[in-house]
């Protein structure tokens, strides 16, 4: 059975986002003076053959906290669900 997994890395709290500060001082810019506390980050969509979800998820997270997330610095979330 095939799942689609969604990654989701964003530095942790407390660690400088230099590329969000950047988007937020645009968004100024623009004229956008409502948003706040902007935070980067990235996203990885793939899709993980398994025999369950419980399987799939449990893939998906051993994938993340070992290639995809720095976990000294970062943190993840997962999110996977059925074709």
């Amino acid at each position: 059975m095939r799942f689609s997994a969604t990654v989701s890395v964003r530095l942790r709290g407390g660690i400088a986002d230099p590329e969000g500060a950047t988007i937020e001082r645009a968004l100024s810019a623009l004229g956008i003076d409502a948003v706040h506390n902007v935070r980067a980050g990235r996203s990885f969509l793939f899709e993980v053959e398994a025999s369950s979800l419980e399987e799939a998820t449990s893939i998906a997270e051993d994938l993340a906290g070992r290639l995809l997330a720095n976990p000294v610095m970062e943190d993840h979330d997962v999110k996977v669900e059925a074709k």
